[in-house]
């Protein structure tokens, strides 16, 4: 039993996935179970005023609660959510619905957005591509058309706001400064942003709610750049210079959490792979600091985050990998093995919200449409998830529920 809560009547513990009948939903404590681990899920049944629902979380479980056909939870700041996750032991999460069809935070502690939308851009496939595919992160199954980029390129790098997808850079048959940008609620083609301070493929792309930035890159056969520069995601403009990476280099996988960017492996685009991890400080400018070593040299890397977690999926070292390192975004020191993807491959592009991390396409021996996922704070292999609408590499990906936000 949590601490500070008697045990009275209306008190219902449930481990696993849980729909709860309405009349449960009136008044009663829903508590995980005490001493087990693991997730319970509950389903929400139709959102009538009046219902309230308290839940508790056990010392050792944490709780998602999901909505049941066309509800919403609404938070303070007016965004309507289908799902909601309890992170901690002891946390405590108040429902009430005083608006048919919509279940009110009332108090809560620790909680997290449980949903997200995930975004797959570009690519080669043999030609370059301008598809743009999308996921919903807390599900499973094969992703939908989301439209197209305003050119057809591979090598884009990608970062996100809550609402909107930035795309910089890529090779159209040239190398391009083209920055274009997607409102991720609402499917429909890219639109026109600004342009990049270098042209240049193959960059890395992080940041907060209101920044995006782009690293390094190729900027011409057998020539990588240092330059970081960013963008203000609200404000479609040119971008403007942030500093530099510790080394020119290409093929990097980037993420971050709301303060910190990260840039991990890479290609000097003559014969080196690095397993230097650089970190910049988001709100700031200036060059990228070092902050470890992926566990593997490597290149054509794919990175995804929550809040605190990093991880680093794929690549190549000469040979295709499927290797997935993590470190702790706050700290400093050398990354740490995972898992293993469920398909070694290279080119791939990654997204996440809270709790999953997701990986998209790359090439194999052959282009792959393979989508798997993992559990970020759970080190595990993946896990199939779905498809893309088209196998292909050279990829990125980005989402709108990601550690930077």
């Amino acid at each position: 039993m949590p601490k500070g809560y008697a045990r009275a009547e209306g008190i219902i513990n449930k481990t696993g996935d849980y729909v709860i009948p309405s009349d449960e939903m009136r008044g009663n404590y829903l508590f995980t179970n005490d001493g087990a681990t693991g997730k319970v899920v509950f389903t929400l049944p139709d959102a009538e005023v009046g219902m309230k629902g308290t839940f508790i979380s056990a010392e050792s479980e944490i709780f998602q609660i999901d909505v049941d056909s066309g509800d919403f939870i609404t938070i303070g700041s007016g965004s309507d959510l289908e799902s909601i996750q309890v992170q901690v032991p002891d946390a405590v999460l108040v429902l009430h619905c005083v608006r048919a069809g919509y279940w009110t935070v009332l108090e809560e502690k620790e909680w997290s957005n449980a949903s997200g939308r995930g975004i797959f851009a570009g690519g080669y496939t043999g030609s370059f591509q301008n598809i743009i595919d999308y996921i919903e992160i807390p599900t499973t199954g094969n992703a939908t058309d989301f439209g197209d980029l305003s050119t057809t390129r591979g090598g884009v790098a990608c970062c996100a706001s809550n609402t909107r997808g930035v795309f910089g850079g890529g090779d159209t048959g040239s190398i391009v400064n083209t920055i274009d940008y997607i409102t991720i609620a609402t499917p429909g083609n890219a639109t026109d942003f600004g342009d990049l301070t270098v042209s240049r493929v193959f960059s890395g792309g992080c940041g907060s709610s209101t920044r995006g930035v782009f690293g390094g890159g190729r900027t011409a056969p057998s020539t990588s750049t240092n330059t970081i520069d960013y963008v203000t995601i609200t404000t479609p403009a040119n971008a403007t210079d942030f500093g530099d990476l510790s080394q020119s280099r290409s093929r990097t996988a980037s993420c971050s959490s709301s303060t910190r960017g990260l840039f991990a492996g890479g290609f000097n685009e003559v014969s080196t792979s690095y397993n230097v991890i650089d970190y910049i400080t988001i709100a700031s400018t200036g060059n990228a600091v070092d902050f470890g070593d992926l566990t593997v040299a490597r290149r054509a890397v794919a990175g995804c985050s929550n809040s605190t977690r990093a991880l680093f999926g794929g690549g190549s070292t000469g040979s295709v990998s499927n290797v997935i390192d993590y470190v702790t975004i706050a700290s400093t020191g050398n990354a740490t093995d995972f898992g293993d993807l469920t398909v070694a491959r290279y080119g791939s592009g990654a997204c996440a919200n809270s709790t999953r991390g997701v990986f998209g396409g790359g090439y194999t021996s052959s282009n792959s449409d393979i989508i798997d996922y993992t559990d970020i704070e759970t080190p595990a292999n993946a896990t199939d998830f779905g498809d893309l609408t088209l196998a292909r590499y050279n990829i990125s990906g980005c989402s709108n529920a990601h550690g930077g936000l």
